[in-house]
């Protein structure tokens, strides 16, 4: 019988031999306590206390260099601890044989694999080995198991390929299927979706997310994709080459601006929101007012930024998407508290802005009882023989060369 890599446990149907491992034991369990990492018994990295329950997945994130590597090597007993210990089901990793660790936890670290005219399939079937006897032997549910593996990360059409002659992408999919195959009760990935295009990315974060909810499977990994480790981890830990700087859930550790402060930006910031980058708004004063609301807003505000054209907006309700949205790339933004009708001194402050720029952009097509004034301010601009547009490209008639 072959058990599923996304569905719940169950009991093993395999040999009885001590050697043939039998799955992810729900009971699994990681601590690290006041681990200190690095090299030659220099410490990069001191402190780090981790205690995660089975089914947890932990992103890394911090800049290059920052120790991130170094961390999952560790974990994985590629790297010796230089402080501290990692315990796994409450057996401590520095004790435990490669073979025993092998058991419980699957590696995909990003060195480069680089086997002697293997196939992919060889590769994958090496994730079995610390389940077969001490011939390495593989039996049906072995090759069962590489199978579903490689269908899972949609690897099966390169099992005859020769590993060293795929591209870098194809190869991350086919180490982690390895991994997979593994059966482990903790995967320890570094930049999993390095050189994936989108689809494969997002279909291994979801494979990733599922063993850890209906198996129980830990999963630890390192993350570029600031988006995705907000989407996907239960809890974040940030590093920044000298201590861990953050450690929590994804809503404490993606607002307040403190991704910009780890990551030094200063020509833009993370909107955890959005979960992008944003570049910073565009210098000078505005050449443009914007006429929007209820998320209407959003593709011109980052065509006029992507143009560097400064523009001016509202009038805007503070919980509104595009209100949040332009106070990162607007020159201004005249707002009213939520659900509350424009006032006159909003009004006001509108007109005057609206009155200053070369060209008034609307977003809307047609306007409700909250924002109903925002139909005045467009008539106002039509009568004073203002330029009005509807689409950010027919500002090329008015800027020229700006645009």
């Amino acid at each position: 019988m072959v058990r599923s890599l996304t569905a719940p446990p169950v009991a093993s149907t395999g040999p009885s031999d001590p050697d043939h491992g039998s799955g992810a034991d729900a009971t699994a369990a990681f601590r690290a306590t006041q681990l200190s990492v690095g090299y030659d018994g220099h410490p990069l990295i001191d402190d780090i206390d981790l205690d995660l329950e089975p089914g947890t997945v932990l992103a890394l994130i911090g800049p290059n260099g920052a120790g991130k590597s170094t961390i999952l090597k560790t974990i994985a007993k590629y790297l010796a601890a230089i402080h501290g210990a990692i315990h796994i089901d409450q057996r401590c990793v520095a004790d435990m044989t490669n073979r025993d660790l092998a058991r419980k936890v699957a590696v995909v670290l990003t060195d480069g694999l680089k086997p002697d005219l293997m196939t992919c399939y060889d590769i994958v079937a090496t994730g079995r080995y610390p389940h077969t006897g001490r011939f390495g032997v593989l039996g049906p549910e072995d090759r069962a198991q590489v199978r579903q593996a490689m269908d899972l990360l949609h690897a099966w059409e390169l099992r005859d390929r020769d590993f060293g002659q795929i591209s870098d992408g194809q190869k991350q999919r086919v180490l982690i299927a390895r991994a997979l195959a593994q059966e482990p009760q903790i995967i320890v990935l570094d930049e999993p979706t390095a050189y994936l295009d989108v689809r494969y990315k997002l279909e291994l974060l979801a494979i990733l997310r599922q063993m850890a909810k209906r198996r129980g499977i830990t999963v630890i990994m390192s993350l570029h994709e600031l988006d995705m480790a907000q989407k996907i981890a239960d809890l974040v830990v940030v590093v920044d080459g000298k201590s861990v700087v953050a450690q929590g859930p994804p809503s404490t550790i993606f607002r307040g601006g403190r991704i910009d402060q780890i990551f030094g930006l200063t020509d833009g910031s993370y909107d955890p929101l959005f979960g992008s980058l944003e570049f910073g708004a565009p210098v000078g004063d505005p050449e443009v007012f914007v006429i929007a609301g209820g998320g209407s807003g959003i593709a011109t505000y980052r065509a006029l930024q992507q143009r560097a054209v400064p523009f001016a907006t509202g009038v805007l309700h503070e919980a509104d998407l595009d209100h949040h949205l332009a106070m990162r790339l607007a020159s201004r933004v005249i707002a009213e508290p939520a659900f509350e009708p424009i006032s006159d001194a909003s009004l006001d402050q509108a007109r005057q802005s609206m009155a200053t720029c070369r060209a008034v952009i609307c977003c809307l097509d047609q306007f409700g009882t909250i924002n109903a004034r925002n139909q005045e301010l467009l008539d106002e601009a039509r009568s004073a023989g203002q330029t009005v547009l509807t689409d950010v490209s027919q500002l090329d008639q008015v800027l020229g060369t700006r645009a």
